[in-house]
């Protein structure tokens, strides 16, 4: 059986989900959203993870998320 190519996201329960990077950089290979990025509309346009190895912070747009060849749900 193959994976599929991306996810199901619900963007309003983004907030503190857990995520593991495929291919990690700097032994930073989970995370989990610390804060959701909304536009004037209130849509959620991008998203803050946080490195839990080092707490390092990066911006994201929470569209990414979905692709299974760069993340997947929850820490493996």
């Amino acid at each position: 059986m193959t994976k599929p190519a991306c996810t199901q996201i619900n963007p309003e329960k983004l907030i503190l989900s857990k995520w593991t990077s495929v291919n990690p950089h700097h032994k930073e290979k989970h995370f989990i959203v610390t804060e959701v990025i909304r536009d004037e509309q209130e849509q959620i346009i991008s998203c803050l993870l946080e490195a839990v190895i080092n707490h390092n912070l990066y911006e994201l747009d929470w569209r990414e998320l979905k692709d299974l060849s760069c993340w997947l749900p929850g820490w493996r």
